[in-house]
């Protein structure tokens, strides 16, 4: 039997693409996805194989996707100090409330 839905396909340069703007972009992964219009774990998957590609001969330098994975590196490692800092202040805030 075939599900109702299907998985939508999409092109080489369109993921491609994707993980550019995942990469380069200022937003979060997850509204880089939202804008697409793809599921957010798709887009991870993306942009993991993303240097699987350098070995496939896709003409691609291997400095660029470095450069391109300490830039995700530093914004995914800014987003989580900030997501930190906002739970520690809830903690804060609610143990106030508790005494």
């Amino acid at each position: 039997m075939k599900s109702d839905k299907q998985q939508p396909v999409y092109t080489r340069e369109f993921r491609r693409n994707a993980v550019k703007l995942a990469i380069e972009s200022d937003q979060s992964r997850a509204a880089t996805a939202r804008e697409l219009g793809i599921n957010v774990n798709t887009l991870h998957t993306w942009v993991s194989k993303y240097g699987e590609a350098l070995g496939n001969g896709s003409g691609l330098s291997h400095e660029v996707p470095l450069q391109d994975q300490l830039t995700a590196l530093k914004k995914e490692n800014k987003r989580l100090k900030e997501e930190r800092d906002i739970l520690k202040k809830a903690a804060a805030y609610f143990a106030g409330q508790s005494s």
